[in-house]
């Protein structure tokens, strides 16, 4: 525990974690490890065996899959202090999609058979973790119904807006958001001449500022009245 102490207070300001009943945390913090990956190194592939719980702590992790041709479909750029992994915590089956670091990154591991331990003595705790794939499964549902009913341009606003919002985790909003055009666009299932004019329309208006490998939010209000579909 002794190695990690300088990252809690990113781990705390989660709203997941930070909520938990202060025994459990302990626990939990007892048990974990650190990861270090290097750019591009991968974590885990579709289909391997479950290797327990995850929260990013510096950098991102790129969470999709690529199908035979070499086409990506990048679902999440999963970012501090995000936890990710618990499905396969619940069904015990192998990993739903690839997890691959994007750049230097810095994770906290809960290895699967102590947490199952835990879980076996404590299983109570067992709705604690409910509370993070039902997390998870909202968002997902929010994804596919704006899929098939808003156009694109309300979808990317909102996209934008709930990654600066940590997708509900974080507090507050934060203004620059790390993400190129490229992955914004597989996020969303369109092209990226799309997003590109999206994003271009989006700063004449001045909601935003592009930037290298980088999306400044410069009107809050403005980027909300576009997520809704309003001038």
């Amino acid at each position: 525990m002794t190695e990690f102490k300088h990252y809690l207070d990113r781990l705390r300001t989660g709203q997941w974690f930070s909520q938990l009943p202060a025994g459990l945390q302990e626990e939990l913090l007892a048990m974990a490890q650190l990861r270090r990956l290097e750019p591009g190194q991968r974590l885990f592939r579709r289909g391997d065996p479950p290797c327990g719980l995850y929260a990013v702590l510096e950098g991102a992790i790129r969470v999709g899959s690529i199908s035979e041709s070499g086409k990506e479909a990048l679902l999440v750029l999963v970012e501090p202090p995000h936890w990710f992994g618990e499905i396969s915590l619940f069904d015990g089956q192998s990993r739903t999609h690839d997890a691959f670091a994007e750049g230097q990154v810095t994770l906290l591991n809960l290895p699967q058979a102590p947490l199952l331990s835990l879980l076996k003595r404590e299983p109570w705790h067992w709705r604690d973790f409910a509370l993070l794939m039902s997390q998870k499964l909202r968002l997902a549902f929010i994804a596919l119904e704006e899929m098939s009913l808003l156009p694109a341009p309300q979808r990317l606003a909102r996209r934008l807006l709930m990654i600066a919002e940590g997708y509900g985790e974080r507090s507050g909003q934060r203004r620059v958001i790390q993400l190129a055009q490229e992955q914004l666009a597989m996020m969303l299932a369109i092209s990226r001449q799309t997003t590109n004019q999206i994003l271009k329309d989006l700063e004449a208006q001045g909601a935003l500022r592009l930037n290298y490998g980088e999306i400044e939010i410069l009107d809050p209000e403005r980027l909300k009245r576009a997520a809704q579909g309003k001038p």
